[in-house]
């Protein structure tokens, strides 16, 4: 906690400024410490964040991201800095301790500090934490989504105004850096493949996502149709009496949360959960309105996908973890809306639907979209990072009318598609520029028939063609406007 450092003798490396490292450098010179932040970009915007933080009285180093300041007790990281970085093989020469902001952020609590209920998994973590703030502010609960999303972490410590209760969003990288976080309750939504360029493998990586569970009081929350989330809750040291709970898509059994006959129930935190069960909502209230642009008239709210059921069950049971009631888990799920590119209905034309989840940034997140959808054709390629599409291609295959195929490691999937799809319909687009969407929307189009989905579910990063997955999307929309 913030009164065990004396803040005003720690002379603190701020690694990054970015919105994350701005809120810590910010946070750490309203101490009294004395930061000296680094960032081994340039540019107009980053000059104009160091020139704000000077100001405020940090010493801001452009353009050398490398070299520990030489007087530094303390090194604060950005999320996305790689673990083996000189920066961070210095302090460990030194013996100076390296944190993420979460870390600091939890060290920083107050003695009547909100409970954190965390979300980590490869895919779905903003979706869920969205959910679970939209359930406890149902419950009349001051609340905030918090961490990877939303609020910077800092911002809601450090509120005068206190909360009562934080969602907080955990990547792996955040994982890595907070050792010392201990959540009231957590859920590893599911772990797949991805950033294994970061962490070096995939039992380091599915390590990280596992800390979320260390020290949990109340309830670990696991996915049952991802054995991995189970074996990361076998293996966390918890507080004597933290349950294992388990959410599935199917019929709960005891100590999970499931789904009967369209319906969401609860078999974990209820009495007598032996003989009995607590209907939590519907199904149905999962359909939200779209609310984006629409080409032929009016589209009603989308079936929910298998996915966000599934997330909607975790964000449920965090929030009954916590003591909120049922109603309100049926309340916050009717109020919540998704962000945009995630499944998003952007239109339909000549009876074939148009859907945008550009944020399936890898195979897993795209498998998740494809599963949603009977007749697909997708749009698909961008930045592999280093992923495998074989298992996504020969599990989507039934799906696909017809694939098209754009970005730096298109060949990537046609591969895959050459060997485990042969016979679907593949266009392969020769560009690489932000207008390759619309020529990618045009071809899709042709392969489409009625009744058919065309889906950007991309599977891969989007920063080789444009400059992130939501610039990616609305690029997306408007050439399916443009279809009129």
């Amino acid at each position: 906690m913030a009164g065990q450092v004396n803040w005003e003798e720690q002379r603190v490396c701020v690694a990054g400024i970015g919105i994350t490292g701005v809120s810590v450098a910010t946070t750490l010179l309203g101490l009294g410490a004395r930061v000296t932040a680094v960032d081994g970009g340039a540019g107009a915007r980053l000059q104009d964040r160091a020139d704000a933080l000077e100001a405020a009285g940090a010493v801001v180093r452009l353009g050398d991201a490398q070299t520990l300041p030489q007087d530094s007790t303390l090194v604060v990281t950005s999320p996305g800095w790689r673990p083996d970085s000189p920066l961070f093989a210095a302090a460990a020469d030194r013996g100076v301790p390296v944190w993420g902001d979460v870390e600091l952020a939890w060290r920083l609590r107050g003695p009547d500090a909100a409970e954190w209920l965390a979300v980590t998994g490869t895919n779905g973590k903003t979706t869920t934490v969205r959910m679970l703030a939209s359930i406890l502010e149902a419950a009349g609960l001051r609340t905030a989504a918090v961490g990877n999303v939303g609020t910077p972490i800092l911002d809601a410590v450090t509120s005068r105004e206190p909360y009562d209760v934080l969602a907080v969003e955990l990547s792996s990288y955040q994982l890595h850096w907070a050792p010392s976080v201990r959540a009231h309750s957590a859920v590893v939504l599911n772990v797949a493949a991805d950033h294994l360029d970061w962490h070096g493998s995939m039992d380091a990586y599915a390590a990280d996502k596992g800390r979320a569970y260390e020290g949990n009081r109340v309830a670990c929350v696991y996915n049952t149709a991802d054995p991995a989330t189970e074996r990361l809750v076998r293996g966390a040291d918890v507080v004597e009496g933290c349950r294992a709970v388990g959410f599935t898509l199917g019929s709960p059994g005891l100590s999970e949360l499931g789904v009967v006959e369209g319906i969401l129930v609860d078999r974990a935190f209820v009495e007598n959960r032996r003989t009995h069960a607590q209907e939590l909502a519907e199904v149905t209230d999962l359909a939200w309105p779209t609310g984006d642009e629409v080409v032929d008239g009016g589209v009603p709210g989308p079936a929910p996908a298998p996915h966000n059921v599934a997330n909607a069950l975790a964000a449920a049971a965090l929030a009954r973890a916590y003591g909120v009631p049922a109603t309100a888990v049926r309340d916050g799920l009717r109020a919540f809306r998704p962000e945009a590119h995630r499944i998003a209905v952007v239109g339909t034309v000549g009876g074939v639907t148009y859907v945008d989840d550009s944020k399936a940034t890898n195979p897993h997140a795209a498998a998740a979209s494809l599963a949603a959808f009977d007749q697909v054709v997708w749009i698909a390629g961008g930045l592999a990072k280093g992923a495998d599409f074989h298992d996504l291609v020969r599990r989507a295959r039934p799906r696909l009318r017809g694939a098209v195929l754009i970005g730096a490691d298109r060949h990537l999937v046609r591969d895959a598609l050459t060997q485990h799809a042969p016979d679907v319909p593949v266009v392969d687009l020769d560009q690489t520029d932000t207008g390759a969407m619309a020529a990618a929307v045009h071809a899709a189009t042709r392969l489409a028939q009625p009744g058919d989905t065309v889906l950007l579910a991309p599977a891969c990063a989007s920063m080789d063609m444009f400059v992130n997955y939501g610039e990616r999307g609305d690029a997306f929309a408007a050439a399916v406007a443009d279809l009129r």
